[in-house]
């Protein structure tokens, strides 16, 4: 079964909260359990996260930086400067993909493999 991981991410490039799931399951309904609590002045997301629910949610404080689905009639206007800093979660994604038992996903169970990326981004954490 193949497993994705579901990453918030700091303003300076380093993991906050991490989940993983099921790689059939869609990545918007996971952004509400990663950014509930978290404080923030942007929230940047992909495409695959455009929803007006979690517009509305990210908002609440914070700016969301969302391109627009290609599908969506209600399109939202987009800052091309300030979503040209997503680039930091996918250097955490490469940073953390660093440790060979993450990027080739040794770990039988999900527990275990979720371990794993705790002490990567522990160890990312403490540089």
């Amino acid at each position: 079964m193949s497993t994705k991981i579901h990453l918030a991410v700091r303003g300076l490039g380093g993991p906050v909260r991490f989940i993983i799931t099921a790689g059939q399951r869609g990545d918007c309904p996971q952004a509400y359990d990663l950014i509930d609590d978290l404080p923030a002045e942007i929230f940047l997301a992909d495409t695959s996260y455009d929803s007006d629910k979690l517009r509305s949610v990210a908002g609440k404080g914070a700016l969301a930086v969302i391109p627009n689905n290609p599908s969506r009639v209600r399109k939202h206007s987009l800052d091309k400067h300030l979503y040209a800093q997503r680039h930091l979660v996918e250097c955490c994604f490469f940073k953390l993909k660093q440790f060979r038992r993450i990027a080739t996903r040794y770990d039988k169970t999900a527990r275990s493999y979720l371990a794993v990326i705790t002490i990567a981004a522990t160890v990312l954490w403490s540089r």
